[in-house]
């Protein structure tokens, strides 16, 4: 019976994971709690298969593949007889699954196996392709179709339930002798594993107290309980006591209150509906009551998130011209390593355009919005892309266009511009536009919208689906008796490298003699998109061409942003911009991108292939507005008067930053450092914002290392401003390491208690790694 407003449902055990851990029982439940325990697809994965693993080197080789029963983890064998290796990768590495010759390796080296036979396991991050062949159509159909089934369950799993199976592959790797039982050596294997350094006393201790048949060993409940007590969450423990009281239990009322400390605008329907979607405890939700549980999955859930998940769909207009938004671009989109002999494939194009960020622990696409195709001569009449000059492979132009074709809009309905930097002569040029009109047909833009004015640039709205064309294009009117004109160049409009530019000037007047030829075939295709010579500001600001756009290597933007940076942000009020990365950079390193941002450049061009802050920057801006691709652009960039002054009031920005929870250890050897995490949050925007504070350091805890410090901010330009959360192992003698990162814009930050969904370098997952934090903002 209940008494009272509200009373603790019947005996709550301690916190618990949502299952058990260790053994077979274990294991069949991870499948249970998907519903795939009886799935034949499953089963025949649970069985194992015999494919090939078709390579550019060597020849498919044939290797046993086998689901694990965790649902999460596929294991094979590669190497020799004599030297054999067991590698795995974890499902929900997986970003797709591609049925036939859909990947540029099977139509290039496995053209010979039938289609039905084929199939591609498509990584997040810059893993490559896993390209397979199965002995039979129904082997492949059910690795296709249960790979699809397993990515669906694990991607809709709760963190606690990510937490789950991360306990559970660790358990496994801890279990030397596979017995299902773990004896005290085993347990302190394990709690390296995990990153945690606990004193040998109280380790077992702490195994004594579970042990409760006193057998020296852990199995069943006892590692369940012992797992339980690692887990706990202390703070999480402390802040539901002080909201819920002496009871223990949460109110609707209660609840309420704690939301709208969270800065939400809660009412007691929200709170009632919050219990109902996150309390496990099926006698207190029937009378809208809370428990611990209860509320840690709340916290944990993407409702708990740090990112506004209203900003997780496209919110913001997308009727403005395309001038006022930042556009995702990639620089030497074909490269999947550097721009000196690295392999050019059209598998880059596809990871671009389908390129991923995460919130909440959940994928989003932020699809690239401009590409770039480095076109060149080729044998047979057909053009390639590759970068000139260099020991870079080279793929053909169509099948870049094939691809561009296929996954143009899978994630982003919004317009894709190809930026073409043709080194081709008029007959291949020809025939580039060609395979363009024939390969893109009605999704290819090549005339102007009906009624558009002239004098402004069309909306993502409006382009929604049309592939637009970045070129040269002829004069309208002209005159030459081989269907050629010559175009005024003052200046070189090709993107050249920067290099020692005494060295380079004479070939760069000759192919600036070549690139003055433009095929009429390919000038029809380029619309809103004229690719000219920057003019100079005072020229381009008294006769705007919204359809013309310039580029500007770093170099030359960040002398223009030091010498007339208001001028230039005025001038991208009308036009689009694109900037560049040297070329001096033959590692294919990028530049910050935050500088040209901050001058209103729309076109921001970074070589995606590369990771570091810089693209996290990239995947930060661009998190936002349903990862559409495009961001809309402050009202101070989107002025035309030059008024730049910011529009948003300053604000005053408090981080406490509480704990971390199953930070990745560095390396998975066995006897490896434990981490000494500390915390660095940046701000990223106009100069005067630039900043960044770091907690202390925690030795020897990537478990669940506590902090409790405030980290203080003063934000002049918040609209234009990034929040960049690193962790790093401490290291006093060398350069600290990295753990892992995420970067959102300051205006989709949420305020309260908040957890982060930590991202490694390439910008993959390290579920179910997070931090906690409390965020509080103050309009100064």
């Amino acid at each position: 019976m209940i008494c009272g407003r509200k009373a603790r449902p019947a005996a709550q055990q301690p916190r618990s994971p949502p299952d058990g851990f260790g053994g077979p029982r274990r294991a069949g439940r991870a499948l249970k709690k998907m519903g795939l325990t009886e799935d034949e697809d499953v089963q025949r994965m649970l069985r194992g298969s015999v494919l090939r693993k078709v390579k550019s080197r060597g020849g498919p080789r044939e290797r046993l593949f086998r689901l694990q029963e965790d649902g999460a983890t596929v294991c094979f064998e590669r190497g020799s007889r004599r030297s054999r290796s067991r590698q795995s990768f974890s499902v929900t590495h997986i970003e797709g699954v591609r049925e036939g010759h859909q990947s540029e390796g099977l139509r290039k080296h496995g053209a010979a196996f039938p289609a039905g036979l084929c199939f591609t396991l498509v990584f997040r991050g810059k893993r490559k392709n896993l390209d397979l062949v199965a002995r039979g159509e129904e082997d492949a159909r059910h690795w296709v179709q249960g790979l699809t089934k397993l990515m669906g369950r694990l991607q809709a799993m709760s963190q606690w339930e990510k937490l789950d199976h991360w306990i559970h592959g660790v358990l496994q790797r801890a279990d030397r002798d596979k017995d299902n039982k773990m004896s005290f050596r085993e347990v302190k294997s394990m709690l390296r594993m995990i990153n945690i350094h606990m004193d040998d006393g109280y380790a077992y201790k702490l195994f004594k107290e579970c042990d409760h048949s006193g057998d020296e060993r852990l199995e069943g409940r006892e590692l369940e309980e012992f797992c339980r007590r690692l887990l706990r969450r202390p703070e999480l423990e402390e802040l539901f006591g002080h909201y819920s009281g002496e009871d223990h239990v949460l109110s609707a009322e209660e609840l309420r209150d704690f939301l709208r400390d969270q800065g939400e605008d809660a009412s007691l329907r929200q709170a009632r509906a919050v219990i109902h979607t996150h309390e496990l405890n099926d006698t207190a939700r029937q009378q809208d009551l809370m428990m611990l549980d209860g509320f840690m999955m709340y916290l944990l859930s993407p409702a708990g998130d740090i990112f506004n998940q209203e900003h997780a769909r496209v919110h913001q207009d997308m009727g403005q011209p395309l001038c006022h938004y930042f556009i995702s671009s990639s620089h030497n989109t074909y490269l999947t390593r550097h721009q000196l002999g690295g392999t050019s494939s059209t598998e880059a194009y596809v990871r671009a355009l389908m390129a991923g960020c995460r919130c909440g622990g959940r994928a989003l696409m932020a699809g690239c919005r401009c590409v770039e195709l480095d076109c060149w001569e080729g044998s047979d009449g057909e053009p390639v892309v590759y970068h000139g000059h260099t020991f870079t492979s080279k793929i053909l132009f169509r099948d870049v266009i094939e691809s561009i074709r296929d996954y143009a809009f899978k994630q982003s309905p919004y317009p894709v511009i190809l930026s073409l930097e043709n080194h081709c002569g008029l007959e291949q040029q020809a025939t580039m536009a060609r395979h363009m009109k024939a390969i893109l047909g009605d999704m290819l833009l090549t005339e102007p919208l009906e009624g558009q004015d002239p004098n402004s640039l069309p909306s993502p709205e409006q382009l929604k689906g049309k592939i637009l064309v970045k070129g040269k294009k002829l004069p309208e009117s002209w005159h030459h008796p081989q269907g050629v004109t010559s175009l005024q160049d003052t200046e070189e409009e090709e993107e050249e490298e920067e290099e020692e530019e005494e060295k380079l000037q004479e070939r760069n007047r000759r192919r600036a003699k070549e690139a003055l030829q433009v095929a009429p075939e390919l000038s029809a295709m380029v619309v809103y998109c004229q690719a000219v010579p920057f003019p100079g500001l005072a020229q381009a600001l008294r006769h705007p061409r919204p359809c013309q756009v310039s580029s500007f290597s770093e170099r030359k933007a960040r002398k223009l942003i030091k010498e007339a940076g208001p001028a230039l942000a005025q001038y991208n009020a009308r036009q689009l911009s694109r900037v560049y990365p040297g070329g001096l950079k033959m590692d294919s390193s990028n530049y910050d991108p935050q500088e040209m941002w901050n001058a209103g450049c729309q076109l921001v061009a970074l070589n995606f292939q590369t990771p570091g802050y810089e693209m996290d920057l990239n995947a930060g801006r661009f998190l936002g507005n349903g990862c559409c691709g495009y961001v809309l652009k402050p009202p101070s960039l989107r002025s035309p008067s030059g008024d730049t002054s910011p529009a948003s009031p300053q604000l005053a920005l408090h981080i406490r930053v509480i704990t971390a929870q199953q930070l990745p250890k560095l390396s998975r050897e066995t006897g490896s450092s434990i981490v000494d995490p500390l915390v660095r949050v940046e701000i990223h925007g106009v100069p005067s914002d630039r900043q960044s504070h770091q907690t202390r350091h925690r030795p020897n805890n990537g478990f669940n290392p506590r902090w409790e410090e405030t980290l203080s901010f003063q934000v002049r330009a918040p609209e234009l401003a990034l929040l960049r959360f690193v962790v790093e192992d401490h290291d006093s003698t060398s350069c600290n390491d990295f753990v892992g990162q995420f970067t959102l814009p300051l205006a989709s930050v949420r305020e309260g208690y908040r957890h982060i969904h930590l991202l490694s370098k390439d910008g993959t997952s390290l579920a179910p790694a997070t931090l906690f934090v409390h965020v509080r903002c103050k309009r100064l």
